[in-house]
């Protein structure tokens, strides 16, 4: 299933002209695939835990994101939200994926969010190669 919605925003409260955490992550996903839309919700000190170490500041994660873009643009890609939930300063997502070169069978992102910008990010998943991709 490929789901082209864009995610709407369900809490229209802003602190102070300052986004909310819903805000924020309304806004990144509906940046997922553009790369100065993503950075934009994260700052210099940022923190971004992936199962292959923690990346420091919006130059590592926008290395990340780079090479993230690349393969979810490919051709065939799906993706769908199983869950999202917003308490306070917290964001949780869970979702699955598929692209050309691997099944994301279970995808799970944490944002901490501090004055309209995620400051903290957990990402883990379940992520199983496809037979025959990318192999030389």
């Amino acid at each position: 299933m490929i789901t082209s919605e864009k995610y709407v925003r369900t809490d229209p409260k802003q602190k102070n002209g300052v986004p909310t955490t819903q805000d924020v992550l309304t806004h990144h996903l509906n940046s997922f695939g553009d790369i100065a839309g993503t950075m934009a919700d994260y700052t210099a000190k940022s923190r971004f835990f992936t199962p292959d170490g923690l990346l420091h500041g919006s130059e590592a994660i926008r290395r990340f994101f780079v090479r993230l873009f690349e393969e979810f643009a490919k051709p065939g890609m799906s993706f769908e939200m199983l869950r999202q939930e917003v308490d306070g300063d917290t964001a949780y997502i869970v979702w699955k994926a598929e692209t050309a070169d691997n099944r994301f069978e279970l995808g799970t992102d944490t944002f901490i969010v501090l004055n309209g910008k995620i400051v903290t990010q957990t990402f883990a998943g379940k992520i199983s190669p496809k037979s025959g991709g990318g192999e030389s």
